[in-house]
């Protein structure tokens, strides 16, 4: 690093093991289903015409999904170096993860993944699974408003109430929050 350059806040520090790990199999199994199976069980992969006869939507559907995949590798990323957790709420965090991608909204893994879905429904022209994504988009708001934002509460308190009036749940923030 140069002079007057921070550290990275991941730097130096080494993820548990069972963080690794528990996070491989939770990407598997749930949010695996969600981006690969479920809509490959509405579409198998079939390509139809592009929505409303525009082959432009197509390439939207590719933008969307590789503008999604980096967002949700960050997520996992920082949940295992920074939170030295999971994503799975029976393995949850042991801190507070608000770098990188959270610094601009609160639920970047959740955008990463519906980014992802809608793109599928666009390239393969699916309305099944863009109505899949809209449902899987529907549930996640649910899941967070009823159990993860009153968990986060109670398990970081003041700083996760901070880090909420700071940072958007759904809408990201041109600027990041400041650290």
């Amino acid at each position: 690093m140069g002079r007057g350059v921070p550290a990275s806040p991941l730097a130096g520090r080494k993820p548990p093991l069972r963080a690794l790990l528990g996070t491989i199999v939770f990407v598997l199994l749930v949010p695996g289903s969600v981006i690969a199976l479920g809509p490959f069980l509405l579409t198998r992969w079939y390509l139809a015409p592009p929505l409303g006869g525009a082959s432009w939507t197509r390439w939207l559907g590719v933008v969307l999904f590789f503008a999604g995949l980096p967002v949700f590798v960050n997520f996992l990323v920082r949940f295992v170096w920074e939170g030295h957790g999971t994503p799975a709420p029976v393995a949850p965090t042991r801190r507070l993860v608000v770098g990188g991608a959270f610094r601009y909204v609160r639920n970047p893994g959740y955008l990463g993944v519906l980014a992802m879905l809608f793109g599928q429904g666009l390239f393969f022209a699916s309305p099944a699974v863009l109505l899949y994504a809209s449902g899987v988009g529907i549930a996640f708001h649910v899941f967070v408003l009823l159990y993860e934002e009153p968990t986060l509460r109670r398990q970081f308190g003041a700083a996760y109430v901070a880090y909420c009036r700071e940072v958007p749940r759904w809408i990201p923030r041109l600027r990041p929050r400041r650290r």
